[in-house]
């Protein structure tokens, strides 16, 4: 996210970081969700030796929101590889 400029220094309000909506589609564009709610949900299951979800769909939302966006691609692509791990299927 950082080689794709979509690294942000600033996080959401608590407003924007307690949506319930998926994706938090109403407070927030797609990569600040990425960065401070997915990501830091998965270090933390991952430090307190929890269960990691077992389903997981980010990426045909990323390919919706990036659709016309190819420098997103690679992005795209690490998210589908996470779905295919967390799924344990192809996505």
């Amino acid at each position: 996210m950082k080689k794709q400029q979509l690294w942000s220094p600033v996080p959401p309000s608590e407003e924007a970081l307690s949506s319930t909506a998926p994706f938090a589609c109403d407070t927030m564009p797609l990569e600040l969700w990425l960065q401070f709610i997915l990501l830091p949900r998965l270090q933390y299951l991952l430090d307190k030796g929890l269960a990691l979800p077992e389903t997981s769909a980010v990426a045909p939302m990323a390919e919706l929101v990036w659709q016309e966006m190819d420098q997103y691609n690679p992005l795209v692509s690490l998210l589908r590889q996470l779905d295919k791990q967390l799924s344990g299927r192809e996505q």
